[in-house]
């Protein structure tokens, strides 16, 4: 462990240098500490746009150093008293962008027709904005658009980049003080699992302390959330055996040569570790993200050395192939039925259009090039598990909502079942099943304790990113829980 510390903090100098290198390279002038724009068009989509959207950045650190990017979008159906959500895409590192556009915004791309040089948007009637305003933010910084006007103020992890989410808001409800009365919600998915916990625990504390201003914190939601990094990752196995991805016999066969520990087995036992090769041997070809989809050729390249060194915590999509495709003029024969993964493709060349960056309002100068997902933060992963900050919640009096697509192997449903399990809270409503339209949608069981209430929902035949696979089904579950109704009623 302490070689492979010695090589992170080497590596996280490296990217330090090199961002050094960046900001020098460019001249970026800070614009005030805040700034917003009214967004009526966007390029590759027909006519006005049919819902209030806002671009802006916000200025955090000392001396704002920090200029963190957001798209903010307003209920469809009721801003002055819906609620409020800060949505944290995750990664570390991918942008709210790929939230908006992929999971839960009111955009998406038309796949049938758009191509390389010609990328159209649709709108999405399953949007959360539906029934939510949202705040999709791109950080930690480094993330999407944001950017910093010092090398040094790149250095984040996982407790600073939620005290800056933290100062974020605050700054940001200062020039938005109409919302401040509407319920607040943090929401996000995958590696937010880690860093929305703490983010609400800064909000928790700063209200008990009297920071003003006061915000109206009701609580957090959680898509497929990596929580805990043992748990999470140990449960792989046992995932595998619920979905036939290998044999009863290799099943029972690990559990007693391995003792129930997957991850840091004893080299010395050679019985769990021939199980162990076989388990990868077995899962080693699927598509992680969803298991019942075909897994994208293209894809499959080595993580850079960064990740090597945390392969259980990064949880960012690797684009390094998707790079190397960046300069076909066409799309592959296979696209776009037969692999997903190539609809990522398309918001790296739209968000990179400078008529694209013109109409959001993005400042010259302030990013060499926007990625989807950033894998060369200086980021310091120093929280191996939330379970800590979801037990100092628990007396706080807040609504919790985790939902998992139940077809993930990224963070297995199972792993989250347990985590869950783990903070005794009293079953309420045992589980059952959940509809829209008359069909099952997924599962849920409600669990509450004297000052807490969490609902946990499996989302029937979703991936790693729910709202990606199933959004009509999502969009139904998060009106009801938003609503304070059960996800399983009608």
């Amino acid at each position: 462990m302490a070689i492979s510390r010695s090589l992170i903090h080497i590596i996280n100098a490296l990217h330090l240098l090199l961002l050094h290198l960046a900001v020098s390279q460019y001249n970026i002038v800070t614009v005030g500490s805040q700034s917003s724009n009214i967004i009526r068009s966007l390029p590759g989509f027909s006519g006005n746009l049919p819902f209030k959207l806002e671009t802006g950045y916000v200025g955090v650190g000392d001396g704002d150093e920090i200029q963190l990017f957001y798209y903010f979008i307003e209920s469809e159906r009721n801003p002055e008293e819906d609620p409020l959500v800060l949505w944290l895409t995750g990664g570390p590192g991918c942008s709210a962008f790929s939230g908006l556009i992929y999971e839960i915004g009111p955009l998406t791309f038309d796949y049938e027709i758009s191509s390389w040089n010609s990328t159209t948007l649709l709108y999405n009637p399953y949007s959360w904005t539906k029934v939510a305003n949202i705040i999709f933010l791109d950080a930690p910084v480094g993330t999407g658009f944001s950017y910093a006007t010092t090398w040094q103020a790149y250095y984040t992890g996982d407790r600073l980049s939620a005290a800056t989410n933290y100062n974020f808001l605050r700054k940001w409800l200062m020039t938005h003080p109409k919302f401040l009365k509407n319920p607040l919600y943090v929401a996000g998915d995958s590696f937010s699992g880690i860093v929305v916990p703490i983010t609400v625990q800064e909000i928790n504390n700063g209200n008990e302390v009297g920071v003003e201003p006061l915000m109206n914190l009701k609580g957090y939601m959680l898509g497929n959330p990596l929580t805990d990094e043992h748990v999470d990752h140990n449960s792989k196995v046992e995932f595998s055996y619920r979905k036939a991805l290998i044999s009863d016999q290799l099943y029972e066969s690990a559990k007693i040569n391995c003792k129930g520990e997957y991850i840091n087995i004893d080299i010395e036992n050679a019985l769990c570790r021939k199980d162990i090769e076989i388990f990868h041997e077995c899962t080693a070809n699927l598509s992680i993200s969803h298991i019942l989809e075909p897994q994208c050729p293209v894809t499959a390249s080595p993580r850079p050395a960064l990740l090597k060194l945390h392969p259980s915590r990064a949880l960012i999509e690797d684009d390094h192939s998707i790079n190397l495709l960046l300069s076909l003029s066409h799309l592959p024969n296979d696209h776009p039925s037969m692999c997903r993964d190539f609809h990522y493709f398309y918001s790296g060349y739209w968000a990179n259009d400078q008529t694209v960056q013109n109409a959001l309002q993005i400042r010259k100068g302030s990013k060499e090039r926007w990625s989807r997902c950033n894998r060369t933060l200086a980021y310091n992963f120093e929280v191996s598990s939330s379970t800590d900050y979801h037990r100092n919640l628990m007396n706080k009096g807040y609504r919790v909502l985790v939902y998992s697509g139940d077809q993930d192997i990224i963070v297995p449903y199972v792993g989250t079942l347990e985590w869950i399990g783990a903070l005794n809270l009293t079953v309420a409503h045992a589980w059952k099943p959940w509809f829209v339209d008359g069909q099952v949608a997924g599962y849920t069981v409600h669990y509450r304790s004297k000052k807490h209430d969490l609902t946990f929902a499996t989302v029937k035949d979703a991936g790693h990113t729910a709202p990606e696979y199933k959004p009509k089904e999502c969009l139904a579950m998060v009106d009801r829980w938003l609503a304070h109704k059960p996800v399983y009623s009608q």
